[in-house]
């Protein structure tokens, strides 16, 4: 049992004060009987960056008799999702003769830290996350690669924090895990069997374009956790009006050339970034995320039966990701219209979903081994960019362990200083079209965006709090 107060500053409330009541280590339920194996990382989840990533949701007052109870039953559903998802109660640790990080499936288990808060969610600063939410609403030990934190408020009302290592996973993996538990919790039949084979081969031999050369870069941990000194600290959220984003689709959809919400999101967000960067650049970088799942699924299909090679990838469970980048003259991005910069997006993007592309990125990997790769830009080696990310398909108000849906669902990272500025879309838990999105900023940046009516900061009205 833990017995500790914290106090820190609340918006409308002066101070508040964080208790951390109790810390419980919770294990699969019916653990495999070949405890413990060992898992090792794909190629591709050498390039995650280890980083931590933090789901948050935010939830009003449970019917239930008290928050014990909610506790209590979170508990016993985790314990049978990990039978399952049992990676994710494992350890990560360096194997001695590779060099590189391995999953240790032990039963280890996950951490989960009971909390209280002594304001109402009312008063809770959504806006300004780095007042809100490190080591108060979100915790990180290093020694569990998924940790859960519970929090309690004045109100009745419950925020729950899901962090994991990067390395067990990207953003799809952690969307099936999340749903799977909340299936569990709701006593239905889990919709997804997990694939935990990571298995994404090289090719014989390895081969790839010369261009990735330019992108990613091998590098240890220790660089990855200690980056050069960065004012890119500012973590912020906002709301986006489902009306806002349709008109700048409108904007960036010229002719035949229908744009993505995304990609006509960016553009906008492109052409404000290049007036708040310095003058001594004379180009700047935007990058996108991009799930491969979709564009591997024939290289693992084992026949020519389209159903299975469909769904030859959509549960497996690791990372899966690439980043697409689009360079610009900041001259001409001044100039540039919204569908002009739209059209860059979309190329940028093209280059990189394809089969292809993650085929010689695995190759990539693979002529680099041992350690961690990643890319330049995210390392701030590469010049001012920004990250931008889509979690259209992240469940939001789905989110449900039998006690209602969210109020809000967001994504945060607990990383001080980052290399590169990062924006993380995701629908709105109104359900009405419009967006959550959180990001990582430069202080010039935030000030342009506080200055743009389309990015409303995240406050307790746009919860009906």
């Amino acid at each position: 049992m833990l017995d500790i107060h914290k106090e820190f500053e609340a918006p409308n409330n002066g101070k508040f004060e964080v208790k951390f009541s109790r810390k419980s280590v919770v294990k699969a339920q019916n653990p495999s009987p070949n405890n413990p194996f060992s898992v090792p990382l794909s190629n591709l989840d050498l390039l995650s960056g280890r980083f931590p990533v933090t789901y948050l949701y935010f939830y009003g007052k449970p019917n239930l008799h008290s928050f014990k109870t909610f506790v209590e039953a979170l508990k016993s559903s985790l314990a049978q999702v990990l039978n399952y998802y049992y990676p994710f109660a494992g350890q990560i640790v360096q194997n001695p003769k590779s060099g590189e990080p391995e999953i240790i499936c032990d039963n280890n288990g996950a951490l989960l830290i009971e909390a209280h808060v002594n304001i109402p969610l009312k008063n809770l600063d959504f806006y300004n996350l780095n007042e809100t939410l490190q080591e108060k609403i979100v915790s990180i030990q290093p020694d569990f690669p998924m940790q859960i934190q519970v929090t309690e408020y004045t109100c009745g009302g419950i925020s729950i924090a899901f962090s994991f290592d990067h390395a067990l996973g990207d953003a799809s993996s952690f969307a099936k895990f999340i749903t799977s538990w909340c299936e569990i919790s709701q006593n239905k039949p889990m919709l997804c069997m997990p694939d935990h084979t990571r298995h994404l081969p090289p090719r014989s031999p390895p081969k790839y374009e010369p261009s990735l050369d330019q992108t990613f870069i091998k590098c240890t941990e220790e660089e990855i956790m200690n980056l050069p000194i960065s004012h890119i600290s500012l973590k912020r959220l906002y709301h986006i009006n489902a009306s806002s984003i349709n008109m700048l689709q409108r904007l960036a959809s010229v002719g035949n050339n229908k744009r993505t919400k995304i990609e006509a999101f960016s553009a906008y967000v492109w052409k404000i970034m290049v007036g708040t960067i310095d003058q001594r650049f004379e180009k700047c970088k935007m990058g996108w995320l991009v799930d491969g799942r979709e564009r591997m699924m024939s290289s693992r299909g084992t026949n020519n039966n389209n159903k299975n090679r469909n769904n030859s990838m959509s549960n497996y469970i690791g990372n899966v990701l690439s980043l697409a980048f689009g360079e610009a003259r900041i001259q001409e991005l001044k100039e540039a219209s919204i569908s002009e910069i739209g059209g860059i997006v979309n190329e940028a993007i093209a280059k990189v979903n394809n089969e292809a592309h993650f085929l010689d990125l695995i190759d990539w990997v693979e002529c680099h081994r041992p350690g961690l790769m990643l890319a330049k830009t995210v390392l701030g080696q590469d010049g001012p960019g920004l990250v931008v990310s889509s979690g259209r398909r992240f469940p939001v108000t789905e989110v449900d362990f039998g006690f209602g849906s969210p109020l809000l669902g967001t994504v945060y990272t607990s990383i001080g200083k980052s290399g590169v500025g990062y924006m993380n879309q995701r629908a709105s838990a109104k359900g009405d079209g419009s967006w959550t999105l959180s990001a990582i900023l430069w202080p010039k940046l935030a000030a342009a965006l506080e200055d743009d009516s389309i990015f409303q900061p995240m406050s307790a009205s746009h919860l009906h709090l």
